[in-house]
């Protein structure tokens, strides 16, 4: 649902372990963008991938980031500006570059096949993302039970 209520512009900070689901939740914001979900991979060793779809989307990873440094050189405070959609894994290793207003996500192990993932937004614009979102998941989920089963 998050990925359907973006309208553009907005910064998604994501936090987890490894395995914990990010470039799997980057999918998600991707099909909801109307991008192809199968062409997203971590952009690991590259930093950012960009896909298309009815607004852009920025996929970063700064796991191998070591320094302001090196997060300047990537170019990444280009894409906080206009309609680009920016999903940010291992955010945390960027924080002092990061736009004030953001989405953030983390995700934790909770079992194998089981994640805690907590949501917060930190300004007006990612607040009004999340209301959007919250409200087309509730028309979504309208009659069926939380697991989806009818």
């Amino acid at each position: 649902m998050i990925g359907c209520a973006l309208r553009g512009g907005e910064t998604i900070a994501l936090y987890g372990p490894l395995g914990s689901g990010k470039t799997a939740l980057v999918r998600g914001i991707a099909a909801g963008l109307d991008a192809s979900p199968t062409a997203v991979t971590s952009p690991t060793f590259v930093v950012i991938h960009e896909y298309q779809g009815r607004l852009p989307l920025a996929h970063v990873d700064l796991y191998r980031i070591r320094s302001l440094r090196e997060l300047e050189s990537t170019g990444l405070v280009e894409y906080f500006s206009g309609r680009t959609v920016t999903a940010i894994e291992w955010a945390d290793k960027g924080l002092a570059a990061l736009p004030h207003d953001r989405i953030e996500i983390a995700m934790s192990h909770r079992a194998v096949r089981s994640r805690t993932i907590r949501l917060s937004v930190t300004g007006p614009k990612s607040n009004e993302v999340l209301a959007l979102a919250r409200r087309q998941y509730s028309k979504t989920m309208r009659g069926k039970t939380p697991l989806g089963n009818d």
